[in-house]
C-alpha cells in the first residue's frame, strides 16, 4: 500500500467509525495499514498539517476522531477527493501544471487550480524548491499561439458552465468586419494553440465555431442558453479535418514519397484516417474533410513530397496556392 492509499484509508477508517465507538485507536490504525508506529505518526502529521484534516487525539478514549467543533471553514468542510491518485499519477498531474499555465495567457485556470496543486505538492512530500525544480523539467512550446484576454476567457467559460447566453462583438477575419452575435455557448475547444468556442448562433440559427482571440467584447446575458447535445456537436464539428466544419464530408487521398513516408505514417492527421504502405516505399493517407482550407495548408508544408490523388478540387486548390507562393518568391528575387 503506497502513501496516498494510506492517507485515504486513514480518513475512511476515522470518518466511518460507528458513533458508539467514537474513535479509532492508534493500534487499530497500525494493524489496518500494516505500517510501523513511526510511519503512522508521519502520515497523521501530514494529514493534519498539509491536508488540513481536522484529526484530533482523544486522550480519554485513547484514539483518533474528527474534531466536531472545527471552527475553521477549510477544516470543517475537509474531504479527500472522490477519485484517488497514486503517487505516479500525482506526478503526472503536477507536470500538467505547466501545460495549464501555457493554455491561458492570463493564468485563469492555473489561478483557480492553485489550492489543489498545493495539496498535491504536500501529498508528495516535496518541498517548494523541489516542486519548482520538477516544473523546470517539463517544457511546453506553443508556436503560433494567439492569446485570449483573460476577461473574455472567464466570461465565456462561466457562460458554458452556467448555461447562459452571451452577446459577442466579433471580428470576422474572412470578411474583415465586426459584427454583433448573440450565442448559446456549448463547449470550449483548444486546437493548435488557439481557443475556440462552439456555440449556437441565434442570428444564423445554426451551430458556429468562434475563435476566442477574435472577440472584441463579451457580455454575459440573463437568458438561458439553448442546449445542443454533445452528439450533435460532434456530428457538426468533429467529423472533418481541423477546426473548420461543414455539412458535407469529402475524402482526400494523399500519397507521400518514400523520403517522408516513415514519419508521416506515424502522424495522426484525423481520428478516422486510413493509411497504407505501398510497394515502392511510399505511403497513402486517406482522411475526411469538410472545408479544404486547413488541409490544403498542411499539405503545402510537404508540397515537395506529396501528391494529391483525389479529389481533383482539392488538388487544384493546393496547386493554385503553390503557384501563388512560387510567383511571390520569383517577384521577391
Amino acid at each position: 500500500m503506497d502513501r496516498t492509499e494510506r492517507f485515504y484509508k486513514i480518513e475512511v477508517l476515522i470518518r466511518n467509525r460507528r458513533p458508539e465507538a467514537g474513535h479509532v485507536s492508534f493500534v487499530e490504525l497500525m494493524n489496518e495499514l500494516g505500517v510501523s508506529r513511526a510511519t503512522l505518526r508521519r502520515d497523521l502529521e501530514y494529514l493534519r498539517e498539509r491536508m488540513d484534516a481536522p484529526i484530533v487525539y482523544d486522550r480519554y478514549q485513547n484514539g483518533y476522531k474528527f474534531d466536531p467543533g472545527a471552527h475553521d471553514k477549510a477544516q470543517a468542510s475537509h474531504e479527500l477527493p472522490g477519485v484517488w491518485f497514486s503517487e505516479r499519477e500525482i506526478h503526472a498531474l503536477l507536470t500538467m501544471h505547466q501545460l495549464i499555465e501555457n493554455l491561458d495567457e492570463g493564468g485563469v485556470l492555473a489561478r483557480h487550480l492553485h489550492p489543489l496543486l498545493e495539496k498535491l505538492h504536500g501529498m508528495l512530500g516535496t518541498s517548494e524548491s523541489e516542486a519548482k525544480e520538477l516544473m523546470k523539467r517539463v517544457k511546453i512550446i506553443s508556436a503560433a499561439k494567439r492569446p485570449v484576454p483573460s476577461k473574455f476567457f472567464e466570461s465565456i467559460g462561466a457562460a458554458v458552465i452556467k448555461r447562459r447566453r452571451v452577446h459577442l462583438r466579433y471580428r470576422s477575419r474572412g470578411r474583415k468586419v465586426d459584427g454583433d452575435r448573440e450565442v448559446s455557448p456549448q463547449r470550449l475547444v483548444y486546437y493548435r494553440n488557439t481557443w475556440y468556442l462552439d456555440a449556437w448562433c441565434h442570428q444564423a440559427d445554426a451551430l458556429r465555431r468562434f475563435s476566442l482571440d477574435a472577440i472584441e467584447t463579451a457580455e454575459l446575458l440573463d437568458q438561458r442558453a439553448k442546449d445542443v447535445s454533445v452528439k450533435a456537436l460532434e456530428a457538426e464539428f468533429d467529423r472533418g479535418y481541423g477546426a473548420f466544419s461543414g455539412a458535407m464530408l469529402h475524402w482526400a487521398s494523399l500519397r507521400f514519397d518514400a523520403e517522408v513516408a516513415e514519419w508521416v505514417s506515424r502522424e495522426i492527421w484525423h481520428p478516422d484516417q486510413k493509411g497504407e504502405r505501398l510497394a515502392d516505399g511510399s505511403y497513402r493517407l486517406k482522411l475526411p474533410y469538410a472545408v479544404p482550407t486547413e488541409l490544403a495548408l498542411d499539405i503545402m508544408r510537404l508540397a515537395d513530397h506529396v501528391t494529391v490523388e483525389s479529389p481533383k478540387a482539392l488538388a487544384a486548390i493546393v496547386e493554385g496556392k503553390v503557384g501563388v507562393a512560387h510567383a511571390k518568391i520569383a517577384d521577391a528575387t
